[in-house]
């Protein structure tokens, strides 16, 4: 039986049979393709094309994250997450990390290591974003990119099993590093609910 690692199972791929482009954007475009299913019928595929993205989990030296809070305007909240953005042209994912990490926390890493990769949303979108921890963290600021307002908050990690369970980290990135990081700790999840 065929996994994710093996790529797509036998008779499960869908054949693109017309291509309709309905907006062309920096950080994504959008299109609606016709595509031809194993069984031959022809369906409608809503298609995002978004640029890839890195996400950082920042440790500090006193068993702590450093997260950041951004009003986010799509779902009309202001989110708790850990820092992230998008990959320029012609920059690799850690260079990104590390560019991200000084514009929305003031710091950069003396280590950064890949703890994973993942499409955010597969149903519709292309957007595929690489987890990094980092730790080491030193003072070194870049500004903010104009759009943006963000503060950094410092959560102890005996917080994160509780924020987690209350439904207080709602944002997919955010919720799949700490709990990579409960595990790594060996933290059980709050059964308090």
């Amino acid at each position: 039986m065929n996994g994710p690692a093996d790529g797509p199972a036998r008779g499960l791929e869908e054949r693109q049979v017309s291509e309709r482009r309905l907006y062309d954007g920096y950080i994504l475009n959008l299109r609606v393709d016709k595509v031809e299913t194993p069984s031959g019928r022809i369906a409608t595929r809503e298609v995002v094309e978004h640029k890839h993205a890195v996400g950082i989990l920042a440790l500090t030296d006193h068993d702590s994250v450093l997260l950041v809070r951004q009003y986010r305007y799509a779902v009309g909240e202001e989110m708790l997450e850990i820092c992230a953005g998008l990959i320029e042209k012609g920059e690799d994912p850690a260079e990104a990390a590390a560019r991200e990490m000084q514009e929305e926390l003031g710091y950069k890493p003396k280590t950064l290591v890949q703890i994973g990769a993942f499409y955010a949303t597969p149903g519709f979108c292309t957007e595929f974003m690489t987890l990094f921890v980092a730790e080491g963290l030193t003072a070194s600021s870049l500004p903010q990119d104009e759009d943006e307002n963000v503060s950094a908050r410092e959560v102890p990690c005996g917080d994160i099993p509780r924020l987690l369970a209350e439904g207080a980290i709602r944002d997919a990135k955010t919720f799949a590093a700490l709990s990579w990081l409960m595990a790594r700790k060996g933290m059980r999840p709050d059964n308090s609910l």
